[in-house]
């Protein structure tokens, strides 16, 4: 089944693999896709989804250093470069739209943008800046009703552009304690407006992006990320989390998404997302179900053989193999990724990994 052709909406893909949302930081020029994330992301294309890094869809959003963005001409321009490369080798390509919030520091910023949140609550931690290091999280500026409905519109802005670029479709990320999960989490939403207080508050904002985006888009090329059980970014557990997500999904599915793609790093240390969650998650959606979460070959025909999932996320094994597919079906060795050259600008540990013919 891993290398059965699936219809994703009116997409074709010509496997079950998919390519998983990788930060590389490589947008090394005002925030702009290049010809060497275009050569990184064609490499790959043999895989049948390839969903891009965390691209931001607004100035404030552009939290980490060098990550790109695509809200203005220039970045239209760079991402055309990869569409262009995937498309070309018969892949397939959504762009993930990835608003950091608070997760943030004003250095890594352009200027003139802000660091927003839902609250004014720093972020425990700190990050990198190419200028200074690691530094602290700046503060947020606490997010208004005027701020939100800015937001909204530039996700559906950004989805616009996407398809303007050559995406075929976009994912939505609310995981990981980014802007989008900074509402949807009680730990870290402490709002007592329509934004807050309440299940129903907490995805309000979150369904307000992806309503805005199906009207820009349409909905077969929306999909979505969570990670209910995360705990990434000072999110984790909370009271009632479970009925919740499954409420959310249950919507999601409703609005006909493209996918739900739902994050499980328990192979990297994070807290088990329970097999019985994921069911329940799985049938709330009703619709294509993208599981990840440390998978091999062997693992992932095992899900898709159990209906756990219709398409499979692999990570750091296609970061590290840019002919993943061939290796999974010859069952060749795989090549084992430099998480030093993870987050590094140039070639280095992004471009240069051997495939089987070399």
């Amino acid at each position: 089944m891993l290398f059965d052709a699936y219809k994703l909406g009116p997409i074709q893909l010509s496997n079950r693999i998919v390519m998983a949302p990788l930060t590389r930081s490589r947008a090394v020029d005002r925030n702009i896709p290049n010809a060497l994330m275009a050569e990184y992301y064609g490499q790959r294309a043999t895989a049948g989804l390839l969903i891009t890094e965390g691209t931001s869809p607004s100035p404030n959003g552009l939290g980490y250093a060098r990550i790109p963005g695509l809200f203005n001409a220039e970045q239209v321009a760079g991402w055309k470069l990869t569409t262009q490369a995937v498309h070309e080798k018969g892949g397939k390509i959504f762009i993930q739209f990835m608003h950091t919030g608070r997760v943030t520091h004003q250095i890594n910023l352009p200027a003139g943008a802000r660091v927003v949140g839902p609250g004014a609550e720093v972020c425990p931690g700190e990050m990198w800046t190419d200028s200074s290091g690691m530094q602290p999280h700046t503060a947020p500026n606490p997010m208004t009703a005027a701020d939100i409905a800015v937001a909204v519109g530039e996700f559906a802005h950004a989805a616009k552009l996407a398809i303007e670029a050559g995406f075929d479709g976009v994912e939505i990320h609310a995981a990981n304690g980014y802007l989008i999960e900074q509402f949807l989490n009680a730990n870290v939403n402490m709002r007592t407006d329509n934004y807050g207080s309440s299940a129903e508050n907490r995805n309000r904002f979150a369904l307000e992006v992806v309503n805005a985006t199906i009207t820009a888009i349409g909905a077969e090329r929306v999909g979505i990320r969570i990670s209910p059980l995360g705990v990434f970014n000072a999110t984790g557990a909370f009271d009632g989390l479970e009925a919740q997500f499954l409420s959310l999904a249950e919507t999601l599915g409703k609005l006909g998404l493209a996918y739900l793609h739902l994050v499980d790093h328990s192979s990297m240390g994070a807290p088990i997302v329970p097999a019985a969650f994921k069911a329940d998650l799985q049938k709330a959606f009703g619709r294509t179900f993208l599981a990840s979460g440390g998978f091999d070959g062997k693992s992932a025909e095992t899900a898709l053989q159990e209906k756990r999932g219709d398409l499979v996320a692999f990570g750091r094994h296609m970061l590290a193999n840019p002919d993943l597919v061939a290796r999974l079906k010859s069952g060749a060795t795989l090549n084992a990724p430099d998480a030093s050259t993870f987050y590094t600008p140039g070639p280095k540990g992004y471009t240069d990994y051997p495939a089987l013919a070399a």
